[in-house]
């Protein structure tokens, strides 16, 4: 319900909002998060604490807001963050440059640690305004991939001063977002509707595989692929669409999810939870997919004010995979959709969810974070 939800306005257009992850045996939940904006004259890579969790009420609900710990001046607009490990976070630039940018905790200040001057370029990297925007950036400490406008993907580590690998001509189209499928091998999707394998052991500078959307070639713009169960990609596009792909079998998605109004940005499986999906979109909304139980086991869920429902039947999903997200139990037949900001008017542009809570940031200026996602 929308009480848990705190805010926080801040003078800056928010393009990216990630979790620090939590050591490997934490068990209290995220309590730190970054931010990084877009289209201001002055664009910011900050630092929050989520608040006091002194300020609960009676009934242990949360008050307090997110406070910035620190911040520091970023070059261009953030088109896209990871962090790298507790410490450090990889920020990439509509001017091309991948910067590594570190959290100095004993004094609350953020430092940058090291830069790819133009990582992504269009002509040459040696021209003043030939950078290209570096659109897509993803983390396996100490290795960092990114992509770009220019069709480019780069292979950094972040001890090293030159890219480990570059691969120049990896797509004739943007390359829009990024992931690892495992430690060796990378999926980009691209303006094109096409998502493609990289096997970064392999010295050739092809894709190992290609899928895509049949028909429209409608520019995709987010991948996921799901914790547990490597060959299951989710992927969002320009028209709004949620795909979920089997990269096992077939190069068409097993399923195409009616979803969003506008372009989804985002699209993130709970990491610990992948029953639950989260989208955000253009269109103002953000959306979580429950396929954990069946819905009329959760009748609670039906009747919180100001949430809207839908329902989805699965028999329209190819049948052949199993599992909550391309499943033929029948006591998985439906699955629960729910819109967690129904009145937004502004584009959602980042979402990213850890534990039980939920941040997520807006062209209207906020941040916002839910610390009770599943209660």
């Amino acid at each position: 319900a929308m009480e848990d939800v705190s805010a926080k306005f801040v003078s800056q257009k928010i393009s990216r909002t990630r979790w620090r992850p939590l050591p490997a045996a934490a068990l209290q939940p995220p309590d730190l998060f970054a931010t990084g904006s877009w289209d201001n004259e002055d664009n910011r890579i900050s630092i929050w604490s989520v608040g006091d969790l002194g300020n609960a009420g009676l009934n242990g609900e949360y008050h307090g807001e997110p406070r910035l710990l620190c911040d520091i001046q970023h070059n261009g607009d953030v088109m896209d963050m990871q962090f790298l490990d507790q410490e450090r976070i990889v920020a990439a630039s509509s001017t091309g440059t991948v910067t590594v940018f570190r959290h100095h905790q004993n004094n609350q200040t953020l430092s940058a640690d090291h830069r790819w001057e133009k990582a992504h370029y269009h002509v040459d990297q040696d021209t003043s305004w030939g950078g290209a925007a570096c659109t897509g950036v993803v983390c396996n400490n100490p290795e960092i991939v990114t992509v770009g406008e220019d069709g480019r993907i780069n292979l950094f580590r972040a001890d090293q001063k030159d890219a480990v690998r570059t691969i120049d001509n990896a797509d004739s189209s943007t390359l829009h977002a990024v992931t690892f499928l495992r430690t060796t091998e990378i999926l980009t999707v691209n303006s094109i509707g096409q998502l493609k394998i990289w096997d970064l052991r392999q010295q050739r500078n092809e894709p190992s595989q290609i899928f895509s959307l049949a028909g429209d070639r409608v520019p995709l713009h987010c991948v996921d692929r799901h914790p547990n169960q490597q060959h299951i990609v989710a992927t969002g596009g320009q028209d709004g669409m949620l795909s979920i792909w089997d990269i096992r079998q077939g190069t068409m998605p097993v399923s195409l999810l009616n979803a969003h109004e506008a372009e989804m940005w985002e699209v993130h499986f709970h990491p610990s939870d992948p029953d639950h999906l989260f989208t955000c979109s253009e269109d103002g909304s953000l959306w979580h997919w429950d396929t954990s139980t069946n819905v009329s086991e959760k009748p609670s869920f039906l009747h919180q004010g100001g949430r809207s429902t839908a329902y989805l039947s699965h028999s329209t999903m190819n049948q052949s995979v199993v599992s909550a997200w391309l499943s033929n139990d029948p006591t998985k037949d439906r699955m629960e959709i729910t819109n967690l900001i129904p009145n937004q008017t502004l584009s959602v542009n980042s979402l990213d969810v850890l534990g039980p809570c939920l941040v997520y940031g807006t062209d209207a200026e906020a941040i916002y974070v839910n610390r009770q996602l599943f209660a």
